[in-house]
């Protein structure tokens, strides 16, 4: 767990009097000093996180899932005017020829040059098959008018058969995660995804992948909020290299198929009126000092620009301890995905009993 604050040791009496008045005033001055290094540390450290392939991907991105068409590339325009330099997207969000428009637009009109913008996709289930993954990149490649990715993802460690609409228990096929991890391997080798990775994959199922895996996955995008710390995943990811990075960083309150509280959590909106900084502030910041990036989505334009004031402030030790004291609940089960034909019976085999 990363801190940014070094709580002050209090000497007894006896020590104290024990001590010239000199050597007292500076530990005290040193410990300012430090807590001005951890300023600083909060400013320019967690901006970026490095990856196990050297490339340092932004902290912050802006999530599209669920961000209609028609509002969906305004939010993207003003995301990157606004400073974020991370868009995160999915070819089965049906929003990234949109997204490519506002893109295109933002590289010709000087407002950002390609090389510094961080785009993440993902492959859909559908698309699984080897011969069917670099297709799958092709379009959404062509649908965000780029030449390459940042970061390809497998979207889910499920299998539907290619060309199916829908999640009906017909439409599934048995995964073979070797055989597309292999294929996504090839995609790094050409360059077009320059960083792969999996989204929604479970300790077990990582633990699964690294043991076949010639290039290791740079990521694992997952479910992860201050409800849902990730604990055994994040220690899992930490010693084999893999960066966690965050999806409904605030619990996703406007999805209408989740009920969600993560923002109204006691302990977040405590340090957030002692900090002075929203419940979604402090939720965000909270997973930057855990170490992991985060992918809050908005449409609108007040909150997109209120979620990335994180960097200039930090949680400190005496309050970041509290967030340990949160009851934990992941919010997005994938309930469909559970059944007879997807390889997983159960919710249970599903997440490897990480619930």
């Amino acid at each position: 767990m990363t801190s940014y604050y070094k709580p002050y040791k209090v000497r007894s009496e006896g020590e104290q009097q024990g001590r010239l008045g000199v050597s007292v005033l500076f530990e005290r001055e040193e410990r300012l000093c430090y807590i001005e290094k951890s300023v600083k540390m909060a400013r320019n450290d967690l901006r970026f996180f490095e990856l196990n392939t050297g490339a340092k991907i932004p902290s912050v991105g802006l999530g599209t899932w669920q961000s209609d068409p028609g509002l969906v590339g305004n939010a993207v325009a003003a995301a990157i005017k606004i400073g974020y330099r991370h868009i995160d997207c999915a070819q089965i969000y049906g929003n990234e020829k949109e997204i490519g428009i506002v893109l295109k637009k933002a590289f010709e009109d000087g407002v950002v040059k390609r090389e510094d913008l961080w785009i993440t996709s993902k492959l859909w289930c559908a698309d699984h098959a080897p011969e069917d993954v670099p297709e799958a990149l092709n379009r959404t490649l062509q649908d965000l008018q780029l030449d390459y990715l940042d970061l390809y993802l497998i979207h889910w460690p499920v299998s539907l058969k290619k060309g199916s609409k829908g999640v009906k228990p017909e439409n599934f096929t048995q995964p073979d995660i070797p055989g597309t991890w292999k294929a996504m391997e090839a995609l790094y080798d050409s360059g077009k995804a320059r960083a792969i990775g999996v989204s929604n994959f479970s300790t077990k199922k990582l633990q699964d992948l690294l043991t076949v895996a010639r290039v290791p996955p740079a990521v694992d995008q997952v479910e992860c909020h201050p409800s849902w710390q990730q604990t055994k995943l994040r220690a899992f990811c930490k010693s084999r290299g893999v960066h966690l990075s965050g999806y409904s960083p605030l619990g996703s309150p406007g999805t209408t198929f989740l009920k969600s509280d993560v923002l109204k959590q006691p302990v977040l909106n405590m340090v957030a009126e002692k900090l002075g900084k929203t419940p979604a502030q402090v939720a965000l910041r909270w997973g930057l000092q855990m170490g992991h990036s985060v992918l809050p989505k908005s449409v609108n334009e007040a909150r997109i620009k209120e979620n990335f004031d994180v960097f200039d402030w930090f949680i400190p030790e005496d309050l970041f301890t509290k967030f340990s004291e949160i009851e934990q609940a992941r919010l997005l089960r994938g309930n469909p995905f559970a059944n007879e034909c997807s390889g997983y019976k159960t919710i249970e085999e599903l997440w490897d009993g990480e619930l």
